[in-house]
């Protein structure tokens, strides 16, 4: 259970904290460190991954926990921006995409409940459209640094199209489970026989 991979993202879980309170330390270096604690746990996702997978350490925790770290992370951030910068701008792509991780993590479970889990399983759209959203967060988290508002516009890009991508990703997971959502697939089970 133990294990380096679950370790690597418990250590995300702690991270969300350390990186509220840097945020809002009012000093010339805590963009940066913000930054790199974000970044820090953005990398933990993709190297508990990799190390599961390398090491055959896949684990029922891991598998429940790696998901849910991701998205506490994500949408504490996002929040924090937002709180900083309250202009539609940012609020439109933070509600698309908080909105979005809830209901497909609804549509999971509720697919895991009646065991078509697979028929919505994560898709390679879905790692690029993270990848877009851990560097938008970077980028954003840096707006009062001496990089300015140009690294602050291009986050702003960047969100906005991991917002889109998390659109056309939650449209593939309700086309996938739209079948069992609206009852055709039982209709097909019954056909079939």
């Amino acid at each position: 259970m133990w294990n380096l991979p679950n370790i690597l993202t418990m250590l995300r879980i702690v991270l969300i904290p350390v990186f509220v309170a840097v945020f809002y330390v009012e000093e010339p270096w805590a963009p940066y460190a913000a930054a790199a604690v974000f970044g820090a746990a953005a990398l933990t996702d993709w190297l508990d991954g990799y190390l599961a997978r390398r090491l055959g350490q896949t684990s029922p925790l891991g598998a429940f926990l790696d998901p849910v770290a991701d998205k506490l992370m994500v949408a504490v951030a996002l929040v924090v921006l937002l709180q900083a910068d309250p202009r539609i701008l940012i609020a439109l792509p933070v509600m698309v995409i908080i909105g979005r991780e809830i209901t497909v993590s609804a549509l999971r479970e509720w697919m895991a409940e009646i065991g078509a889990r697979a028929a919505v399983a994560v898709s390679n759209l879905g790692k690029i459209k993270t990848t877009a959203q851990m560097i938008s967060i970077v980028l954003l988290i840096l707006r009062d640094s001496v990089f300015g508002p140009w690294v602050y516009g291009i986050g702003i890009v960047l969100l906005y199209v991991a917002a889109i991508l998390t659109l056309w990703s939650m449209v593939l997971y309700m086309m996938a489970a739209w079948p069992s959502l609206s009852g055709k697939a039982d209709e097909n089970a019954i056909a079939s026989r």
